[in-house]
C-alpha cells in the first residue's frame, strides 16, 4: 500500500524553512512517500530524506536489486541485495537490510558530512562489512565474515561475526556479541548480554558487559572491567584499572590489574555458594586479588 505526502502533512512535522521550499517547488501537489525519498537523494538532500524517514517511519516495501552502487539510499521498507553493496556516503533502511555479498560504505563522504548504515530493523549480510561512519541497527546484526566499523557502533539486537570484528570508536550491543575472532574495540564497549570471542579480546576504553564475558585468547582492557556474571580467558586478563566480576574470573595465563585497582570476583554470590560460584583461577595468585575464592590453576583449559 503506497502512503501520498502531501503539503499539510509535511508542514505539521514542521521542517525546516530550506526542506519546505524544496517541497513545495517540487512537490506541490504531494507524492508517493518512497518517489519523494528517493528524488530527495538525486538531488544530494540525503539529510532530508533522513529526517522524512524518521518523521514518517518504515514501510512494508520490498526492494530488491542485483547489486547497490550509489552515492546514498534511503529507502522506507526492506532491502534486498543479491551481490555487494557499494555506498559512498550512507545506507539508510527503514526495514530489514539483507545483502548476499559483502558491504563497503562511507569510503567516499565529504568531512564533516553524515556517513554510515542506519537501519531501523535486523541486517544479514554474508560476506564482509566496512563502514567509514556510524552505524546504527535497531536490531540483530549478522555478518558472515569480519567487521570494520570505523565510526561508532549502536545495535540493540545481538551482533555476530564470522571473522574478526573491530570498531575505531564506542561500541555498545544491547544483545550479545559474539565475533568469530577476536574483538578490538579502540574507546569504551557496552554489551547488554554475554561478549563470547573465539579470540582476544582487546579493549582500549572501559568494558561494561551485563552478564559473562568469554574469550578464547587474551582479554586486555585499558580502562575498568565490570561483569555481571564471571570472566574467562584462556590467556591472560589484563585490566588497567580494577576488574569486578559477579561470578568468577578464570584465566589460562595471568590476572592482572593497574597499580592501585584490586581484583573483585563473587559480587553476585550466596555466601553458600562462594567456593563453586566465586573461583578464581590463575598460573598464579593475582597481586591484588581483593574477593573472590582462590583455587590455583585452572586446569579445564588443558587438552
Amino acid at each position: 500500500m503506497e502512503l501520498d505526502i502531501n503539503k499539510k502533512f509535511v508542514k505539521a512535522k514542521r521542517p525546516c524553512a530550506d526542506g519546505f521550499r524544496w517541497f513545495i517547488k517540487h512537490y506541490s501537489q504531494g507524492g508517493d512517500y518512497q518517489e519523494l525519498l528517493d528524488a530527495l537523494v538525486a538531488d544530494g538532500r540525503f539529510g532530508d530524506a533522513c529526517w522524512l524517514l524518521d518523521q514518517f517511519g518504515p514501510t512494508h516495501a520490498v526492494r530488491v536489486v542485483d547489486q547497490l552502487d550509489a552515492e546514498a539510499m534511503v529507502f522506507a521498507g526492506t532491502l534486498k541485495v543479491l551481490g555487494d553493496v557499494s555506498v559512498d556516503q550512507l545506507l539508510r533502511v527503514g526495514g530489514q537490510l539483507h545483502v548476499e555479498a559483502g558491504a563497503r560504505i562511507g569510503h567516499h563522504a565529504p568531512q564533516g558530512t553524515q556517513a554510515g548504515l542506519f537501519v531501523g530493523d535486523q541486517v544479514r549480510i554474508g560476506g564482509g562489512l566496512h563502514v567509514r561512519g556510524e552505524i546504527r541497527v535497531a536490531g540483530d546484526l549478522r555478518v558472515g565474515w569480519g567487521v570494520l566499523a570505523e565510526g561508532p557502533v549502536t545495535c540493540t539486537g545481538d551482533l555476530l561475526a564470522g571473522w574478526e570484528l573491530e570498531c575505531t570508536d564506542r561500541l555498545e550491543v544491547h544483545g550479545n556479541l559474539k565475533p568469530g575472532q577476536s574483538l578490538v574495540v579502540q574507546d569504551d564497549l557496552v554489551c547488554g548480554r554475554s561478549i563470547q570471542a573465539q579470540g582476544s579480546i582487546d579493549v582500549d576504553g572501559q568494558m561494561e558487559v551485563r552478564n559473562g564475558l568469554i574469550a578464547d585468547g587474551d582479554i586486555r582492557c585499558g580502562l575498568h572491567l565490570e561483569a555481571g556474571w564471571g570472566v574467562r580467558a584462556q590467556g591472560n586478563i589484563e585490566v588497567q584499572g580494577s576488574l569486578r566480576a559477579g561470578e568468577g574470573v578464570c584465566a589460562g595465563g595471568r590476572i592482572q590489574t593497574g597499580e592501585g585497582y584490586g581484583i573483585y570476583a563473587g559480587l553476585s554470590v550466596h555466601g553458600e555458594s562462594w567456593e563453586t560460584a566465586a573461583q578464581v583461577s590463575a598460573l598464579e595468585r593475582p597481586e591484588r586479588l581483593r574477593s573472590g575464592y582462590w583455587v590455583g590453576e585452572d586446569l579445564s583449559h588443558d587438552n
